[in-house]
């Protein structure tokens, strides 16, 4: 008989504990006096499922672009993260992040714990037209993707329980506070007049700056060091991962306008506008450049364009949402091709895809916001207003900080409880194999193979 770990236990014995306690929460009638608005609920719940959605679209980017022998266990580690962070942001997760204010930094974790009066509670502040209930949701969606975006960086050489324990700590000491402070009225950088619509620093930036950090601290892959080229696995994943992606996107942005109106069409708008200039910008530049127009190419820079354009967009106009796509692209094509010829690992170019974008995109915001477009945002530097830009320069330079050392700190922490990166002999099998017992099988591939065994033995070639 096998004996278990506590390494081993733990995992189980956490849910167990939480589902129990679960079990004493009361429940509580839904608060409803009539206030809320029928369109503005409707487009939220879809723009919760179209966030979701983004989830498995990562797996599928992701997963499309590594080596064939780690495939599932990059897109198991994007997934996963919706049953780690679902649980999470019921218990404490959401109070933290939109509970009652403590030093503008953090939320009182108690306020909302594992859910405590969400149903019966009166609505957001700033989103009086829905229920704090789908506007928990909402933002549950957005904690999900958040440290699945760092697997691209990590890839093909961190544990799976290591990855399990960083969600975690990521999400309650990264991403909490930064939502708090961004997106609660009490927030500090809120107060400080830093606009960021849908995430470019709660999201993006903190994610790149925690993907940099995974990297320094799980070093290399061996093929990295041996400078060898890893082919990706399978490109229409890719394909396949940016549609998802680009569609779930719509809800990411407009759906952050917290209402269906006039608003909500505007981000929509720019979002789909941005990634499209920015897929052509970053095609278009590696022509430039002598490579020949990949389809890789268009899809990682139409990423780019998303991210960039999200910090801005509620509060740019549609024109320039042009700009800020091509821009941006070419800014994170110029930064990918510098980290080349550094030691930095980055699997998958998460600082310079989202990292780079949603700095470059928060600082546009503070070039190219209008009040024409949001009476309740601001004009920027394109109008007049060279306080807000920088404003928004300082709001970057603290959440890359805050970010980039926290998770640092975190990856060492894990490191410190069990090693964080396979072992030698894990790496060469795959990670597939040897953290998940499971194996991807490419149906081309097979076919192939079969297809050059029957011409072996097939008595055409014995004839030649």
């Amino acid at each position: 008989m096998s004996k278990f770990s506590l390494k081993q236990v733990a995992p189980f014995l956490v849910l167990t504990i939480v589902a129990i306690a679960a079990i004493f929460v009361p429940a509580l009638p839904n608060y409803d006096v009539g206030k809320y608005n029928a369109a503005d609920v409707a487009w939220v719940i879809v723009a919760t499922a179209l966030v979701f959605l983004m989830t498995p679209g990562l797996a599928f980017f992701y997963g499309g672009m590594v080596h064939r022998k780690n495939v599932l266990s990059t897109m198991i580690k994007s997934v996963v993260a919706a049953g780690v962070v679902s649980v999470l942001w019921v218990v404490v997760g959401f109070s933290l992040a939109f509970g009652k204010d403590i030093g503008g930094f953090i939320g009182d974790p108690s306020t909302f714990f594992f859910f405590k009066g969400v149903n019966s509670g009166e609505p957001w502040s700033l989103a009086p037209t829905i229920p704090l209930t789908l506007f928990a949701l909402f933002q549950l969606m957005f904690a999900i993707i958040t440290p699945g975006l760092v697997v691209g960086a990590v890839a093909e050489r961190i544990r799976f329980t290591s990855y399990i324990l960083f969600t975690v700590l990521f999400g309650l000491l990264v991403y909490a506070p930064l939502a708090h402070m961004t997106w609660s009225p009490d927030g500090l950088l809120m107060k400080m007049g830093v606009f960021d619509f849908a995430g470019g620093t709660v999201v993006h930036i903190s994610a790149g700056m925690a993907a940099l950090a995974g990297a320094l601290v799980l070093k290399r892959r061996k093929a990295h060091l041996d400078h060898k080229e890893i082919p990706p696995a399978n490109i229409p994943y890719v394909l396949i991962g940016t549609g998802l992606l680009w569609f779930g996107w719509f809800g990411f942005n407009a759906g952050s306008a917290l209402g269906a109106g006039s608003l909500a069409v505007s981000a929509f708008a720019t979002t789909n506008v941005a990634a499209g200039a920015a897929g052509l910008s970053w095609m278009f530049f590696d022509v430039l450049r002598g490579k020949k127009p990949s389809v890789l190419g268009f899809c990682i820079g139409a990423v780019v364009g998303l991210v960039a354009i999200t910090p801005g967009a509620g509060y740019v106009a549609i024109p320039q949402s042009i700009f800020i796509g091509a821009f941006a692209a070419i800014i994170s094509n110029l930064v990918v091709y510098g980290k080349s010829k550094t030691t930095i690992d980055d699997t998958l170019d998460v600082f310079p895809c989202h990292g780079v974008g949603g700095i470059v995109g928060m600082i546009l915001t503070g070039v190219f916001a209008t009040k024409t477009v949001n009476s309740a945002g601001v004009d920027g530097l394109l109008y007049g207003n060279p306080d807000f830009f920088f404003t928004q320069l300082k709001g970057v330079a603290i959440v890359v900080v805050f970010s980039f050392v926290v998770s640092f700190i975190i990856f060492k922490f894990i490191n410190l409880i069990q090693p964080i990166r396979v072992s030698d002999e894990e790496e060469e099998l795959g990670l597939d194999a040897s953290q998940h017992d499971e194996k991807y099988s490419q149906g081309t591939l097979l076919v192939e193979e079969k297809a050059v065994y029957i011409e072996k033995n097939s008595p055409v070639q014995e004839s030649i």
